[in-house]
């Protein structure tokens, strides 16, 4: 099977500054995914744009199953978080929050946080997530998905807003293979234009053996895809 991270930026086209659903599900369809976590995802709001993204991306792309996890509302109104969508039956589905990390120190820029934890049919776990760019936000973030990994056919997706050598993603490298180390040469994520640096990663538990993987070059958001070809 086909697994997928995106950060989408709120279904924004990089290029035309507009929401533009049908370039990011050109991209899910393009790269072929059955399982598809994404990041930076808007629900039904008061506000205009704020509609239910989720499921207008099930219905351009054909992947009936999917699901929303809430991790704030812009202006109290608005719900924005990380999604999916799964060619296999979602059987459960779970909205686990990050803790905030206490006390803020001022004038940084902090987001609460979650991960989207989803049972599927055939006994596969699948974590979402989108960590926060200040280092205790991260440290949170680790300890999250480390309480809710499962041993065995559990696969983790999302924006980490840390780069490869980060020492915050060794206690997850301990449970789980890093897709990328398929690369044949090192490939990054962010920007989508002339990317720097890899901040979206895709691991899976050993049990899950990884044929392929790819970040291709591909601009539709302000990040590009990344993927990998798994067998059960």
């Amino acid at each position: 099977m086909k697994i997928m991270t995106f950060n989408t930026q709120h279904c924004q086209n990089f290029r035309t500054g507009k929401i533009d659903f049908s370039a990011m599900a050109e991209v899910i369809k393009k790269c072929g995914a059955d399982i598809v976590g994404l990041n930076e995802m808007r629900s039904l709001g008061e506000d205009p744009g704020y509609t239910d993204q989720t499921a207008e991306l099930s219905r351009l792309t054909g992947i009936e199953n999917y699901y929303f996890a809430k991790a704030i509302d812009v202006s109290g109104q608005n719900p924005y978080g990380n999604a999916l969508l799964s060619k296999f039956r979602i059987l459960s589905a779970e909205n686990i929050m990050i803790p905030d990390p206490v006390p803020k120190p001022e004038n940084t820029l902090y987001e609460t946080r979650c991960i989207l934890k989803a049972r599927l049919e055939g006994g596969l776990t699948v974590l979402v997530t989108h960590f926060g760019l200040n280092g205790d936000e991260q440290e949170n973030a680790v300890s999250a998905v480390l309480k809710n990994l499962e041993s065995e056919r559990c696969i983790l997706t999302g924006d980490f807003n840390v780069t490869p050598e980060s020492p915050l993603l060794a206690p997850i490298r301990e449970k789980m293979t890093d897709v990328s180390s398929l690369f044949k040469a090192p490939l990054l994520s962010f920007p989508s234009d002339k990317p720097r640096i890899k901040i979206d990663y895709i691991f899976v538990t050993p049990d899950i053996k990884v044929t392929g993987a790819d970040i291709p070059e591909i601009i539709a958001s302000d990040h590009r895809p990344h993927t990998a070809s798994v067998e059960l």
